[in-house]
């Protein structure tokens, strides 16, 4: 036997700069496959760099202050909490609520070396109505804090008293006042007349997004939701202080106290708490289809290099039969490979930022992300994007001509031309550990998870479903092939024959054109019955668990529960509640299954809360939800060991603790569990300290119009309530689940668009590769239309089998999710979803193959069965 030359030497120097050569003139005469290969390394690596800059955005969370920008340091409450110090819960929750700050740490504040003044900060909800105009929201500050942004007096003067006030000048203009003119202001329920002594302005380049409005100091503090405290504690040091050394002081003087002093860019946080929640929302968001986006595009260019290199099986085979060494092949592919994945990856460093820039203006828009945070995208997420690139495509490459490489030359050639051979016992292992993973993964959803959390095992369970599929793909298409082969001879005659045994005999080859087909399929098919049937879950849980007719809400933020007495008066009202929502965590037993979401609140009102609500109590009565009590549901409360009569321990949104007296055992919900309170208990401890609403229920045989007129008139005199019937409630529900699934839906788009890519690439790349074969067939006798005819033909098998396959791995997600959400096996949402699919991958499928066909079949027979 021939023993194959070694690489050493002079001649391993010579052979390097060879192929080196040889790969860059590849480049140059294989454009079309090598395009195909550009295009899914740099959209690959662009969604994975526009998720890597919005982790980095959540992580950083930069929000720069703007009404508090005149104060180097900042003293708020601590909102970051251990829901238990068993060593089991690792991971901080997030107080919801904003933690107030006791009054008396402003003078502590004041006493620390290098502080020239505190101010001791209060901010709450207001809405100013006058005339027939609609009442506009605001939020309301004490005057002393007026000059940490600074505002500036343009007209006019300060407030020092009761019923006086000072607005910024878009608010003014919004209400349509000047100094002098009266006002009805409503803050903390009430409402009462003001008169606007005065207009402010931010001082020069800073801008401040919300409506504000300045009150005396001492009305200020009387309208503050919880009397005795502030919202936080503005610093100005002395001259010559540094803010950094100044902060390190303060939190030693006020450690143990539950604070947390912040300077810089940290200071935002104050003015925006939701930008704390959002930006952990933002990186499990990012973290969730990031992680999508690198399975995907591993999968998708892995599979687009590892064909655009077995194409070339018949050529690398011919350089092993004239004496190339597998080193020198390995160098071939490898060079070619790095060249176009260095070109990918000097476009992706323009195109990642662009585009997740872009997702980041789209995640402002629907609310996602405060538009306070600042877009942040520096060299960390390129460096990702560009690792996987790069172990992706040299993975692909390696693979595609491992055949190639590996064979003797005596049987390179013959084995170029047949490539039937795909099974062996790594790819079967694989196989089964991808399936294997698929079924655990779909029983953890259906069996373990519950509420939101089951969502969070789809997109995984559909890659996995994919790739195990795709790992077998070959035997399934053969299968597939022979299964459709009747059909494809009734409709298609003798060019339907020839396609069905054409799809049969190269089944290997196929496989790969039907892959990417499935994986797009399972990615639209699973992530957008995904977000409908999660929508459509929730909406129905609240429709459920809402049975009152009208809802009275507040553009203040919160409504006076003593109006609920009122509301009961008023004609055809059978029931009448004030209602607000919170999160909590149990500390005392420990819940060690709860999580960093806690358990959701409601604050109800006893006498109401069985007309007005659909919460069925088990064991003891919701009437007797009064003082420090509390109704659990029925799977928590048997998990603790607690019943009706027991006390647990529940600390509540804004870090309060209370101990309370369980009254009542709920029914369970399909949700994550939800407990109820007094909402004389719960809505003191939420930020704006009152209900956010009250439910009403109408009486039977009322007609719920002429209720909700009654209400319309009860609320005339109180220019700040709303009066919404139900349908408007669940209507308006639905926009903001819609609003919130937004995010979820731009960025499936994307991946969407990457996998239709994907399908067109490899398409075009395998009907180049067979060129020499339709050639053949034109010598044959074929016609070009018979020949576009069988091609079409393989087009719809390979469609097919394509979205047979992908709806299994969309199905090996919904199904569970399904059941888990809505309680039967199909998911919920509109069939279009799917017939838009499957319309889409025939288009799209057909498009690939008819039009590189077409110019196939334009070159001359003689010279295509050459090539």
């Amino acid at each position: 036997m021939a023993r194959e030359p070694q690489d050493d030497g002079p001649r391993t120097d010579r052979g390097r700069r060879m192929m080196g050569r040889l790969a860059r003139r590849s480049l140059r005469h294989r454009t079309a496959s090598f395009t195909a290969t550009f295009l899914a390394l740099l959209f690959g690596a662009t969604i994975v760099m526009a998720c890597g800059g919005l982790m980095e955005t959540g992580i950083r969370n930069d929000t720069p202050p703007e009404r508090l920008a005149g104060a180097p340091v900042l003293v708020t409450g601590e909102r970051r909490y251990s829901p238990a110090d068993d060593g089991k819960h690792k991971a901080k929750a997030l107080f919801p609520e904003r933690v107030e700050l006791d009054e008396a740490l402003v003078e502590r504040v004041r006493a620390v070396p290098g502080v020239r003044t505190a101010v001791g900060e209060r901010t709450f909800d207001a809405a100013v109505t006058t005339g027939t105009r609609p009442p506009a929201a605001a939020r309301a500050h004490g005057w002393e804090s007026a000059a940490l942004t600074p505002y500036a007096l343009v007209t006019g003067e300060a407030p020092t008293g009761p019923g006086e006030t000072a607005l910024d000048e878009g608010l003014a203009r919004a209400a349509g006042v000047r100094p002098g003119d009266r006002i009805d202001l409503t803050a903390h329920g009430a409402t009462a007349p003001y008169r606007v002594t005065g207009l402010v302005r931010p001082a020069a380049g800073r801008a401040v997004p919300q409506p504000t409005l300045f009150l005396a100091t001492a009305e200020a503090a009387r309208l503050a939701p919880r009397a005795g405290t502030v919202a936080d504690i503005a610093v100005l040091p002395l001259p010559g202080t540094a803010p950094g050394a100044l902060r390190k002081r303060i939190a030693e003087a006020l450690h143990g106290r539950g604070v947390t002093v912040l300077t810089g860019d940290d200071r935002g946080a104050v003015e925006h708490p939701e930008v704390v929640e959002g930006g952990d929302n933002l990186i499990a968001l990012s973290g969730a289809f990031g992680g999508l986006a690198v399975g995907t595009a591993v999968f998708v260019v892995g599979a687009t290099v590892a064909q655009s290199a077995g194409q070339r099986h018949r050529e690398l085979a011919l350089l092993r039969a004239v004496g190339a060494t597998r080193g020198q092949l390995r160098r071939l592919v490898l060079g070619e490979t790095l060249l176009v994945t260095a070109l990918a990856g000097g476009v992706a460093r323009f195109t990642g930022p662009l585009a997740g820039h872009w997702l980041y203006e789209r995640l402002v828009d629907s609310g996602t992300i405060a538009e306070t945070v600042g877009f942040r995208q520096g060299w960390i997420p390129a460096v990702a994007a560009g690792g996987a690139l790069l172990l992706t495509a040299l993975g692909g490459g390696v693979l595609g001509a491992w055949r190639a490489v590996r064979v003797h030359p005596a049987e390179a050639l013959g084995e170029a031309e047949a490539r039937q051979r795909w099974i062996s016992w790594p790819r079967l292992l694989l196989a089964a550990l991808f399936l294997a993973g698929t079924a655990a993964l779909a029983l953890v959803t259906a069996l373990v998870l519950e509420g939101p959390g089951a969502a969070s095992t789809a997109g995984p369970t559909v890659l996995c479903a994919a790739i195990g599929l795709a790992l077998i793909g070959p035997a399934l298409t053969k299968a597939a092939a022979l299964v459709l082969q009747w059909p494809a001879r009734l409709l298609g005659g003798v060019t339907g024959r020839l396609a069905a045994r054409n799809c049969r005999a190269r089944s290997v080859r196929m496989a790969a054109v039907v892959t990417p087909v499935m994986l797009a399929t399972a990615v639209t098919t699973g992530m957008l019955y995904l977000q409908t049937t999660a929508a459509d879950a929730t909406g129905r849980q609240f429709t459920d668990g809402l049975k009152a007719d009208a809802v009275v809400t507040s553009a203040a933020g919160g409504v006076d529960p003593a109006f609920a007495d009122r509301v009961r008066k008023a004609p055809g009202v059978a029931a009448a509640g004030a209602y607000t929502t919170g999160t909590g965590w149990l500390e005392r037993p420990v819940d060690h299954e709860q999580d960093k979401r806690g358990l959701a609140l409601q604050g109800v009102d006893a006498d109401a809360a069985g007309r007005t609500l659909a919460a069925r109590a088990t064991e003891g009565a919701l009437t007797a939800l009064r003082g420090d009590t509390v109704a659990l549901p029925e799977a928590t409360a048997h998990r603790l060991r607690r019943g009706v009569g027991d006390t647990v321990r529940l600390r509540l949104g804004d870090g309060s603790a209370a101990d309370l007296r369980v009254v009542a055992l709920l029914a369970d919900r399909p949700d994550y569990p939800t407990a109820l309170v007094p909402v004389a208990l719960l809505a003191p401890h939420t930020t704006s300290g009152l209900p956010a609403q009250i439910l009403v229920r109408a009486a039977d045989g009322t007609d719920p119009r002429q209720m909700l007129a009654g209400l319309r008139a009860l609320t005339r005199a109180h220019p700040a309530l709303a009066v919404t019937d139900r349908d408007g409630v669940i209507d308006g529900h639905a926009r903001d689940t819609r609003t919130q699934a937004t995010a979820n839906y731009l960025i499936c788009g994307m991946l969407i668009g990457y996998t239709a890519l994907a399908v067109v690439n490899t398409l075009v790349i395998s009907i180049r590769d067979r060129r020499r074969e339709l050639g053949l067939q034109r010598l044959t006798g074929a016609t070009r239309g018979q020949v576009l005819r069988m091609m079409t033909v393989e087009a719809v098998l390979v469609t097919a089998t394509g979205l047979a396959l992908g709806t299994l791995a969309a199905a090996a997600a919904l199904v569970p999710f399904s059941l888990v959400a809505t309680g039967g096996p199909l998911p919920s949402g509109p069939p279009v979803i799917y017939l838009a699919t499957v319309a889409g991958a025939g288009a799209l499928t057909l498009t690939a193959t008819l039009v590189p066909a077409w110019a196939a079949l334009r070159i001359r027979p003689v010279v295509a069965a050459k090539v």
